[in-house]
């Protein structure tokens, strides 16, 4: 079937987001800041947030549970803006070409009270014909459920769509769906795969 959709991840496929730009100017050695995003403010504990937890709460379980790192913790959110490292220039650049052809959306697990900050600050979001936020569904990927939401929501079909993420579990997810897919990683260069598909001219 036909591509008519082209639905985008958005940490680490357009947008280059890491904690480390952060933390690095906070902690004094590159161990203490790993022991730290490894140990405290860690990948489950932010995705929590990411399925809808208020950013309030989950700062105060955290500094309760680690009241060593109180500060070091309130900084995630309250200095947030300094872990978005710009966006993925070798992508985004290819969405206002992509918009001449097909509609493009977005499908993405964060925050529903960061994301409006990456929305103000990088434009290409006003090229995106919808997007579906995990923070405002309180569901995340790879749960085909928010799947299910991007296509009810917009009137798409998987079979129709091509999805590009860089998560393994996220892409399974999609290919179970019907949908089509690109695992985006830092070896694969999204245009010549999107040429070679016919789907960039």
């Amino acid at each position: 079937m036909q591509i008519k959709n082209i639905i985008f991840d958005f940490g680490g496929v357009l947008i280059d987001w890491n904690p480390k730009y952060l933390y690095g100017n906070i902690f004094e050695t590159e161990a203490e800041m790993s022991y730290f995003l490894e140990n405290i403010c860690k990948y489950d504990w932010n995705l929590l947030q990411d399925a809808g937890r208020s950013i309030s709460e989950a700062t105060m379980l955290l500094q309760k549970e680690h009241p060593k790192y109180s500060k070091e913790i309130a900084y995630y959110y309250g200095r947030w803006e300094e872990m978005l490292g710009g966006t993925i220039d070798e992508n985004v650049k290819l969405i206002k070409p992509l918009k001449k052809r097909y509609k493009l959306y977005g499908l993405t697990n964060w925050s529903a009270e960061t994301l409006p900050i990456a929305m103000e600050r990088y434009s290409f979001f006003k090229d995106l014909d919808g997007i579906v936020v995990s923070g405002d569904e309180k569901i995340v990927k790879p749960d085909k459920q928010i799947y299910e939401v991007l296509l009810k929501r917009y009137s798409l079909d998987a079979q129709s769509s091509l999805f590009i993420d860089d998560n393994a579990f996220n892409i399974e997810t999609a290919k179970i769906m019907g949908f089509k897919t690109v695992h985006f990683t830092d070896k694969v260069n999204l245009e010549e795969i999107l040429k070679s598909e016919k789907i960039l001219c």
